[in-house]
């Protein structure tokens, strides 16, 4: 209630995120120019340099969207908010658009939440998740042979690292080989942190850089002191009732934008809402365009 009492009109919400968009001072989108004219109907600007026309959605995943920033907004605070996501089908729902739009709002909102370049320090646990139908749920002639466990014949793996009390990174994996779960962590995970794993195979070698402790999940080990994954393991249960709850379904095609999502909600769980809400919209304000026909290539 109190979020539609302040963005009450499309003017007051076009005038707060212009505030957030030349919070550093005016600049044009087109050539970067910091002299910028503005129209009399408070909706469009015209450089003084290049002369070119803008509205304050240029050049932002906004993009020439004909949809009111105002259910914008409210797709944001929506996406935000819901701590296991809100499908686009529920989101149209909500703010009053057709589901196809409300899918294409969600996607470029997604596309904001992308994880950073930083790496982890301190004690991390890394752990990965499959995603995609259980041979068992399906009919008996469309199951395929020794596709359980952790191949990835029908199903999409992603790799976590989680530092305790701090962040989480996770990203889409194309299989769960040794050298690519090595690369992984050495991207992610800076030199002198220590890792816990379970026992798969693939974490064997990584304690040549790292100091790394197991529990073993094969002997029924899942706390040793302080040596447990139950912690990245609890953001993965959040990941899955999200899947099953609430999507139903991840194309492997958008996968990342969806695990994107769920991270930036998770990172920002100890941050005040406002500061998180402004925050998403700095980062939409920064991400430029991305149009349906390049989504749906």
């Amino acid at each position: 209630m109190d979020f539609l009492a302040y963005f009450k009109d499309e003017k007051t919400c076009l005038k707060w995120f212009e505030g957030i968009r030349f919070r550093n001072g005016d600049y044009c989108p087109h050539c970067g120019h910091t002299k910028i004219n503005r129209f009399a109907d408070g909706k469009r600007y015209r450089c003084a340099k290049c002369r070119v026309d803008f509205t304050i959605k240029t050049k932002t995943i906004f993009g020439d969207s004909k949809t009111p920033i105002q259910k914008w907004l409210m797709a944001i605070y929506l996406l935000s908010i819901h701590k296991k996501g809100i499908s686009s089908i529920q989101l149209s729902k909500e703010i009053g658009v057709q589901q196809r739009t409300a899918w294409f709002m969600d996607m470029r909102i997604r596309k904001a939440m992308k994880q950073g370049k930083g790496q982890l320090f301190g004690t991390i646990e890394l752990d990965e998740t499959y995603v995609g139908g259980e041979e068992k749920n399906k009919h008996a002639n469309k199951r395929t042979k020794h596709a359980q466990g952790r191949s990835t014949l029908t199903k999409s793996v992603v790799m976590g690292s989680l530092q305790r009390g701090g962040n989480m990174k996770a990203k889409v994996l194309d299989d769960v080989k040794m050298r690519t779960i090595e690369q992984q962590i050495i991207e992610n995970v800076k030199i002198g942190s220590k890792l816990y794993t379970d026992d798969f195979l693939s974490y064997s070698r990584i304690g040549k850089l790292f100091p790394h402790e197991v529990v073993a999940h094969g002997k029924k080990q899942y706390v040793r002191g302080d040596v447990h994954s139950n912690s990245i393991e609890s953001f993965w249960a959040i990941f899955k009732r999200g899947y099953k709850g609430t999507y139903h379904h991840m194309s492997k095609k958008h996968l990342q934008r969806y695990v994107d999502e769920f991270v930036y909600r998770f990172n920002g769980r100890f941050i005040p809402f406002p500061d998180l809400f402004t925050d998403l919209v700095e980062r939409v304000s920064e991400n430029g365009m991305l149009n349906y026909k390049t989504l749906t290539a």
